[in-house]
């Protein structure tokens, strides 16, 4: 992809975007859906590339930090071709533009699904937890599952096939469950390393084990492992709806960066 080295200068701001692409890289261009991705890039009058997009069937559109003109551009081309994303994930002021863009070019109206805080790891600061990390093994994949599952039923996610996509993560060793007497009480991920940059995502703990900080040691534990293993820069989202996530992610070395919208697209508009 030409957007390659214009990604990897940015690597924090279009961290989902990078990561995305990445996976499609290992695991194919059909890694999350049964459609193969669609990816594009825009570039400047003297040829640089200032943006790039792409679309994972059956999720949102993903869009990089790209100029105005290029949003527009892109919001255009996409309904001439006849593309329909559900929805668009961006900074907020690049997916609330699209958006706009869209019921110009569509007549599809929209709503804010999430909006999301971006936080990027200090220094980690452990909590005093009881219990211990360890990564995910294939044994764990049932369990693995279902928590995904589970945790997609909560945030009211559209649905998704996760099973390549465990198994990915289990033979890179980019999940971590945190046990408390041996037994699995919490979950926290990462991405693949790109660019010298992790994400850290999912982090999941089921509702029987809340209210202990497994949640917040698991995620303390994989951002460790994380730079560790060489990261320059670990990042993790927050659902600002959610002010618990946000506080521990400060309390265990993360600050605040940018905030970011997932907005979903809806029916078309009646009426002049």
């Amino acid at each position: 992809m030409t957007a390659g080295g214009f990604l990897r200068s940015r690597p924090i701001e279009n961290t989902v975007l990078i990561t995305v692409v990445e996976a499609l890289r290992v695991r194919g261009p059909a890694a999350y859906g049964d459609a193969p991705a669609v990816m594009g890039t825009w570039s400047t009058a003297s040829g640089c590339v200032a943006g790039a997009f792409v679309h994972t069937p059956p999720f949102p559109l993903l869009l990089s930090v790209m100029p105005g003109q290029a949003v527009a551009e892109l919001a255009e081309t996409l309904a001439a071709d006849g593309r329909r994303p559900p929805g668009v994930t961006g900074r907020h002021e690049l997916a609330e533009a699209f958006a706009a863009e869209w019921r110009i070019a569509t007549g599809v109206d929209f709503r804010i699904w999430e909006r999301r805080r971006l936080y990027r790891l200090e220094k980690v600061e452990p909590p005093d937890t009881p219990g211990r990390a360890r990564l995910a093994r294939p044994a764990d994949r049932d369990l693995l599952l279902g928590w995904y599952y589970d945790a997609e039923r909560e945030i009211r996610e559209r649905p998704g096939d996760h099973d390549a996509a465990v198994d990915d993560r289990i033979a890179y060793g980019g999940l971590t469950i945190w046990e408390r007497d041996g037994i699995p009480v919490a979950l926290a991920g990462r991405t693949r390393m790109v660019a010298g940059m992790v994400r850290i995502a999912p982090v999941y703990t089921p509702s029987e084990h809340r209210r202990h900080g497994y949640g917040a040691a698991a995620t303390a534990a994989v951002s460790q492992a994380a730079v560790d293993a060489g990261a320059e820069e670990v990042v993790v989202f927050a659902d600002l709806a959610n002010p618990g996530s946000n506080t521990i992610h400060r309390r265990i070395g993360y600050q605040p960066l940018d905030d970011y919208l997932v907005i979903s697209f809806g029916s078309t508009r009646r009426g002049g």
